[in-house]
């Protein structure tokens, strides 16, 4: 039997190798995403363009502005001078927001009179303008404050003298809240997922287009020594991808691993059981690699919209919270960023690491049947 499976898997790794394509989409195509999901996928909102429109010109308005370009969020491109040009600015996207004072901000400032400050916010991306929205809001009400205070200390003649709450915070685990933190262990279970069910599924639709399959079913090897001697290549290439992909996010993202490797191992081990098996039961039901390919695109698509990857699972109606209970990929993606970020253990992972062995045990069993029936 380990003879029969042995010949299977080294003709699996031959005909892997053999084709140049499916070596750069095995090696250099994980490398390019992880590179480029790394740089671009990333919720960081800085530099945002901004314009300026001035209408007091006052020592106080000038104390706003040189607030709002001192900081690393807002960058000042444009100065208009016209309600005609700062609508043009909007409406070409040269800058997402607009600073706006109107007449007697400085007057009413002095006065002790509420002062107003018009944001202009282009809110066609509705994330970047309520970032934009609190990083301007935060710079107001420090500049407020510190007006205050200064009118405090002229009347009380004491430096002191004026009350103030100072909030001290302190983030867990990304101390710098860069979203390259939080993203990159999701591309690494993504990469895992694509290459896994996409290697699996062409390879065996692949023994069909070709005519191989035929002189499979003639020979002495048995459905299960097929299937372990299929699988078992593909199941070491995804190990190789996971360890590619999870050193560059380390070494050259500086994504901290502050858990156990071997608990990553393990819990990709029981991930693979789940991936490998929607692999082979596509392949059941295609006949050629395209099918293959549109089929594996199909089952990605809810996959990844309902495993937390790019969108908060408490942000969806309860409904699709629900069904999240059913994606392997959320768990996997809880464990990774718990090893990854957290540095949990099995005592707190437990029951993902359960559901996904129930749910890898159960698709991997339905799909080798449905294969052992086809064949």
């Amino acid at each position: 039997m380990f003879e029969r499976i042995q010949t299977i898997l080294v003709k699996e790794f031959k005909q892997v190798f053999r084709d140049p394509r499916m070596k750069r989409m095995i090696f250099i195509a994980p490398v390019l995403q992880v590179l480029i999901f790394g740089y671009a996928a990333t919720t960081d909102v800085k530099n945002i363009p901004t314009a300026i429109y001035d209408l007091d010109n006052t020592p106080e308005s000038r104390d706003v502005i040189r607030a709002f370009s001192y900081s690393k969020y807002f960058n000042i491109k444009n100065y208009v001078y016209s309600d005609k040009e700062e609508k043009e600015l909007i409406d070409k996207s040269l800058v997402s927001v607009v600073l706006r004072f109107n007449h007697g901000f400085g007057r009413d400032l002095e006065g002790n009179k509420g002062a107003q400050i018009q944001l202009i916010i282009d809110g066609t991306d509705s994330n970047t303008a309520a970032i934009a929205l609190s990083y301007a809001s935060s710079i107001i009400q420090k500049y407020s404050y510190s007006v205050l205070q200064n009118r405090a200390n002229i009347v009380l003649k004491q430096a002191l003298a004026f009350p103030s709450v100072d909030l001290r915070d302190r983030a867990w685990f990304n101390e710098n809240l860069k979203s390259r933190n939080y993203f990159i262990p999701g591309v690494i279970a993504m990469l895992v997922t694509v290459t896994s069910i996409l290697l699996t599924a062409l390879a065996i639709v692949r023994e069909k287009e070709i005519g191989t399959m035929e002189q499979l079913l003639v020979s002495p090897i048995k459905p299960i020594e097929l299937i372990l001697g299929k699988l078992a290549p593909f199941t070491i290439i995804s190990f190789i991808d996971l360890t590619f992909i999870a050193g560059i996010g380390v070494l050259w993202f500086k994504i901290p691993i502050r858990g156990s490797i071997l608990l990553l191992v393990g819990s990709t081990c029981i991930y693979l059981l789940t991936t490998l098996g929607v692999g082979l039961f596509i392949s059941t039901i295609c006949s050629t690699q395209q099918e293959a390919a549109m089929s594996m695109a199909l089952f990605l698509m809810p996959v990844n919209l309902l495993s937390g990857f790019m969108f908060p699972i408490t942000s969806m109606p309860t409904v699709m919270q629900y069904l999240t209970y059913l994606n392997p990929l959320r768990y996997y993606l809880e464990i990774l960023r718990g090893i990854f970020l957290k540095g949990i253990g099995i005592r707190i992972l437990w029951p993902q690491i359960l559901a996904l062995l129930i749910i890898g045990t159960s698709v991997i069993t339905l799909s080798s049947l449905r294969f052992h029936k086809r064949l």
